[in-house]
């Protein structure tokens, strides 16, 4: 039996233009591969440096784009789990082949082989996609009319950008070993920075949010310990605010755990200011632009500095029962728009005048479309 699912994709053609509508057809999975109905996919800063030519993508154009992906399957390739074939699920952001020498380590996110949907192959900025099977997360089924799942009733479209933005969230805090008492520093609140500030505080963090926006800092203002605003204010401000805020809530002496989560030249070099002796910083957040700092910091305070790509799927099944159980403050955070308005979001996302993660979702005719098959 031959499956053929007709729909559309926003493709990536050419570098720094205008991502391009075409028709598509999707059939029968490779082997160890999940063709979904796209739910949801987020949109994140990555795509955006694919998309402005200012990062290279491993797939040659042209190129779908979106790495964080929910859909239901519709069909399993060999070597995948048929149960999975009508079940509602969260694909990881970047699969790890589980085979190299970096897998076997246990250092999944350094996996050179892995796919990402997006980069490595065609994405999610689609009405359909294909997913590694092997670490999707399945999801509950909707259990009331409105469409929702979980204690918390997010619609399955809000749990998209727990397929990066959350969880690289949580890989970086795991890295880091964050525990009960740590100080943990997050410069940049939205997206990664949001989510992350949340979950280090579920570990027992006391929690900073440092932002130049004043609506993400007033969106997590319940969710962390402290929020500073930074607009304005150069490194060795931020830094003095940082001091007086531990100072003052008997924080000094508890191990400072920062994460850039910015993703801007500005917020790497506070972060980096921000290193205390035995400390740590883990850089969460991209910008194809150089930042000048003095690493000899990174000796004299006897601390650590490391990068962080992806998640390791095996993080990922707490994460999202965090969010579902509402532990993970979700909705907020997140807002839907059709896919066809991509290239808006995508310019918004440019222009930094976006205040949540957006989820692409293609349109109710688009998402439950009957499989057309052929002998």
């Amino acid at each position: 039996m031959i499956m053929h699912v007709d729909g559309a994709a926003w493709v990536l053609e050419v570098a720094g233009a205008p991502l391009v509508r075409r028709e598509r057809s999707w059939g029968d999975p490779g082997p160890g591969l999940a063709l979904l109905e796209v739910r949801g996919c987020g949109v994140c800063h990555t795509d955006l440096g694919y998309a402005d030519g200012s990062v290279a993508p491993r797939a040659p154009l042209p190129l779908v784009l979106g790495h964080e992906v929910v859909g239901r399957v519709l069909a399993v390739g060999t070597g995948a789990s048929e149960s999975l074939v009508g079940r509602l699920v969260l694909a990881p952001a970047v699969s790890p082949c589980k085979r190299c020498a970096a897998c076997v380590r246990g250092r999944a996110t350094s996996c050179t082989r892995g796919r990402m949907p997006g980069n490595d192959a065609d994405g999610a900025f689609a009405t359909h996609t294909f997913v590694p099977a092997h670490d999707v997360v399945a999801l509950p089924e909707p259990t009331d009319g409105a469409g929702t799942i979980g204690r918390a009733s997010l619609y399955p479209w809000q749990l998209a950008p727990i397929s990066d933005a959350a969880t690289t969230a949580e890989q970086a805090l795991e890295r880091a070993k964050v525990v009960l008492g740590d100080v943990a520093i997050f410069v940049g609140a939205g997206g990664v920075g949001g989510f992350g500030a949340q979950l280090a505080r579920l570990r027992g963090a006391r929690v900073i949010a440092i932002d130049r926006a004043a609506a993400r800092l007033e969106a997590l203002a319940t969710l962390v310990d402290e929020t500073i605003d930074a607009s304005g204010l150069e490194a060795r401000d931020v830094r003095a605010r940082v001091r007086e805020t531990i100072e003052r809530r008997g924080w000094s002496g508890a191990p400072v755990r920062v994460f850039e989560t910015s993703g801007t030249p500005a917020g790497q070099k506070v972060a980096f200011d921000l290193l205390t002796r035995g400390g740590s910083l883990s850089v969460v957040g991209f910008t194809p632009e150089a930042v000048s700092l003095r690493l000899s910091n990174v000796m004299a305070l006897d601390a650590e500095v490391f990068g962080n790509w992806g998640c390791d799927p095996a993080l990922y099944g707490g994460v999202v029962s965090a969010a579902l159980e509402g532990a993970l403050s979700v909705a907020p955070f997140v807002e839907a728009r059709p896919l066809d308005e991509v290239n808006d979001v995508l310019e918004r996302m440019h222009q930094g005048a976006l205040q949540k993660r957006v989820v692409l979702v293609p349109a109710t005719g688009a998402t439950t479309p009957q499989p057309r098959r052929t002998a």
